[in-house]
């Protein structure tokens, strides 16, 4: 059997290129860890200016709501108010005339092959 002689000069050597290996370890786990966190951090900000913008649209929203403005747009579109001066319009029929009704077609069912049929009871919903 040979005999092999281990040197303090070879375990030191030995023992510093593990420990340099456990290092280059740690430090690819940490740089993992560190950009998961920067994808994180990305998408909280844009989470954070998505809500920012929608924070600024309902309140350019509630001062529009609460201007002369808008209350008059309301009021002559929804509300049917008037305003002095305006002639309101009512559209009304010729007296003695009907109106004319316009009968509107009924499509006429198309009949279904029997294997239309058949496919429709075993495969449809």
């Amino acid at each position: 059997m040979p005999h092999i002689s281990i040197s303090f000069r070879r375990v030191i050597t030995f023992a510093g290129i593990f420990i340099l290996i456990l290092f280059v370890i740690e430090f690819n786990s940490r740089l993992e860890e560190l950009n998961r966190l920067n994808d994180q951090r990305d998408h909280v900000r844009a989470l954070g200016t998505q809500a920012m913008q929608t924070q600024v649209a309902l309140q350019t929203q509630v001062a529009y709501a609460g201007s002369t403005v808008a209350v008059e747009e309301w009021a002559r579109t929804e509300g049917h108010y008037l305003q002095e001066g305006d002639h309101p319009v009512i559209p009304v029929g010729v007296p003695g005339s009907e109106p004319v009704i316009i009968p509107t077609a009924m499509p006429s069912p198309i009949p279904m092959q029997n294997w239309e049929v058949w496919w429709s009871l075993f495969f449809s919903d």
